[in-house]
Formats: C-alpha cells, structure tokens, sequence
C-alpha cells in the first residue's frame, strides 16, 4: 500500500471546510495500490476514519445487482429482451402518463412491456421519488420504499400500481428500475437478494464487509451519515437510523430488507475488490465471477442519440450558472454510466471509462484502457460535488 500525500492534502480540505465528515479512498493502478483517509467517522465523538469503516453506498448498489443479471444472461437463465410481465404478473395491468409533465390521472395503455435490457439502462418508463416530476410525486402518495422493515417483492407490487413516466424506450430516466430487477432475480432463483449476491459475487470475491445488514458488533464502524446545510455551510443536520431520503428507509439490522437500487453496505476495501474485478471478470485468487465477454456490456453504450444529454433532474436541482451536468460526456452500460466524450469534460478521462456513484457522495470508476480503478468513500446526502471532480481530475492528472 502506498500513500500520495499530494492527494490526501488535496482532499482533505474538504473535510477541514466543513463539507465532509472524513474521506477515505483508493486507486489501484497496474496493481500497485494507492489510498489514504483522513477526518472522522463521527464528528461529534471525534472518532477517526478506520482503516475498515463502513459505509451506506446507496445507488452503487446498482452496478452489484447489474453484475448478478448479467452473471444471470450468461448463464441463459434470463435474457435482455425478457418482459418483465414473464416474471411479474402484476405488471400486466402497467399504464403510461400521457403526458410526462401531466396529471397521473391522465393514462393511456402501454404499447410494449419494459424488457430486462430497459431497467438495466433505465429507459423503462419509472421514476424516482426524489425526482421532480409526477410519477415520483406518486410514489411518495403510494410510499414506495417508505418501510424499513418490508420486502422487496411487497414494495414492487406497490410499484406496479403507479404508471410510468413514458412509454418504455420512449425517453431515458433515473429510476428505481434496478429494484425491478432485483425482484426477478430473486424469482428466477427462488431465493433472497441477499443470498444471491453472498453466494455469486460477495463470497467468491471474499468481500467480507458488504451485505444488506450489518452485525450488531460492526455497527461502531459504520460512519455516521450527515447532510450539508448550504445556508449554515456546515454538516448541521445529523440522519437518524434508519435513514432517510425522501422515502426510502436504509437500516443496518433488519434482516428482510433488501432493495436493487440502494440499500448495501460496503467497506472501501470490499468495493474496491468489485471495481477491480471489473476489469477482467475474476477474483486476485482466479474465481470467475462473470465472462469477460459480457463483462463488457457493463461498458458499452446502448443508448442511441434520441436519449442524449442524459441528466438526472432532482427536486430542487437550480440550473444557474454553476450547473454542471455530470453526465452530459457519458452514455449508459448495462448498469453503469460510460464515458463517450472527454471533450464534454475538460478532455479528462478516456473513452469506455465506467461507473458510479452513492447519494452519500461515495463514487467509483473503472478505466480498462489504464487498468485502472478508483473509489472514494464518504456519508453526505448530496455533498459538496467538487470532492468528486478534484478525485477525478486528479487520477487523470498523474496516471
């Protein structure tokens, strides 16, 4: 393990300024490994960063259950072009706004069922409740994801009352499509989200530390989650457990609960072994996790020009003259954003560059062209995005 104190200076300005708790990191290049950390896992206690803190990683869940279905699509199990009404009947009754700035009243009948391939890429049709449109608003009315303690196949059959935003294909939206997924991935081999992922990916990768729970004895290393207050400028308002954003609960001891979208926990050294096994598709010990045939489709935009630029508009999101779209460079994998224009982006990063990020301001990408990865692990709802950038420009600066 190697330290770059350059980059630990350079980030550790934002936990001084009040914008993060602590920060911890890694960059795994030609496998030489680079990471650091500094700040607190709870300011109020001043305990510091671990070397094995845990952290709520949010939506990097996606890329995890994106591996799981196509580990799935290998093994011929399921298919991208698969309905989801072949797993879930109770989308049979599914309607679409007809209007995507309308009423949810307002409903016409569906032309084509989402397919796998569509949640995947998140052209199905659904929504997020954080999002600022009509079908989100609806999933708070109906309290989709609201409960700590549900399953996930109760919270899809709540989904399934709700129309979608447009008709599928018909337009590209952020949404809680990977937990559709997640459900028929627990269909298709009768067991738990939780299991699954143990038994195909977590286990074979000995990542110890990621899971929908976590044990009573660990709980000291989960670092505290915080939101930034922009008018206090200060990490003021401190999230109870379970947390919340907007309606989604993320607790760290009920064993059912279990989501596509959000909702593990993870460590940096445990995601930082997913992120690198996205190079070649094995573990460092040689367990085949998935091919590195479809390994690729993670990689490869599948999506036309008609969907571009690719945004995701939250509530409240103000386009002043500091708005930076994050994803107007990239396309979208199967499962992850993927860069298609450094041009888009001060000319930083390299075509095929992939990943993702958590709400908590976690972030990861996978860059195969330089055999490397990189992950940076912290909990802010919504936090300060230059910590993201200033990673980024970084790596492609010195590596």
């Amino acid at each position: 393990m190697q330290e770059i104190k350059e980059l630990n200076n350079l980030l550790s300005k934002y936990v001084d300024q009040g914008y993060f708790p602590g920060i911890q990191w890694q960059i795994n290049c030609n496998n030489n490994i680079y990471e650091g950390k500094y700040g607190f896992n709870n300011i109020e206690s001043q305990k510091p960063v671990l070397d094995d803190s845990i952290y709520r990683i949010w939506s990097m869940t996606k890329p995890i259950v994106a591996v799981a279905a196509l580990q799935l699509i290998e093994e011929k199990k399921i298919n991208l072009q698969d309905k989801i009404t072949e797993y879930l009947p109770e989308f049979n009754d599914l309607t679409v706004m007809v209007k995507e700035n309308g009423s949810v009243k307002d409903i016409e009948k569906i032309i084509n069922y989402p397919t796998i391939e569509d949640l995947l890429l998140h052209t199905a049709g659904f929504s997020y409740n954080f999002l600022a449109d009509p079908v989100g608003k609806e999933y708070d009315r109906l309290c989709l994801f609201s409960s700590d303690d549900t399953t996930l196949e109760s919270e899809i059959k709540i989904l399934s009352k709700a129309p979608l935003l447009f008709q599928p294909k018909a337009s590209w939206r952020y949404s809680v499509s990977m937990d559709v997924l997640a459900r028929i991935i627990e269909i298709v081999l009768g067991d738990s989200l939780q299991n699954v992922l143990t038994k195909k990916i977590f286990e074979p990768l000995y990542m110890k530390d990621t899971a929908f729970t976590v044990p009573i004895k660990n709980h000291e290393r989960v670092m505290t989650s915080y939101e930034f207050d922009p008018v206090k400028m200060n990490l003021s308002e401190l999230i109870s457990d379970p947390q919340k954003i907007g309606n989604f609960g993320y607790p760290a001891d009920v064993l059912s609960y279990a989501r596509g979208g959000h909702g593990l926990f993870s460590s940096l050294k445990d995601y930082s072994i997913f992120a690198k096994m996205l190079h070649s598709g094995k573990s460092d010990d040689g367990n085949q996790i998935i091919g590195k045939d479809i390994l690729k489709l993670i990689s490869t935009n599948f999506l036309d020009k008609k969907y571009f630029p690719i945004e995701i508009a939250a509530i409240g999101l103000v386009k002043d003259e500091n708005y930076v779209n994050g994803l107007e460079a990239y396309g979208w994998g199967l499962g992850c954003r993927t860069l298609l224009d450094p041009s888009k982006q001060n000319n930083l990063g390299s075509v095929g560059e992939f990943g993702w990020a958590g709400a908590a301001s976690t972030f990861f990408l996978v860059d195969n062209s330089k055999n490397l990865s990189a992950t940076i692990m912290t909990q802010v709802l919504f936090g300060n995005p230059d910590l993201q950038r200033e990673f980024y420009q970084y790596i492609y600066s010195n590596f």
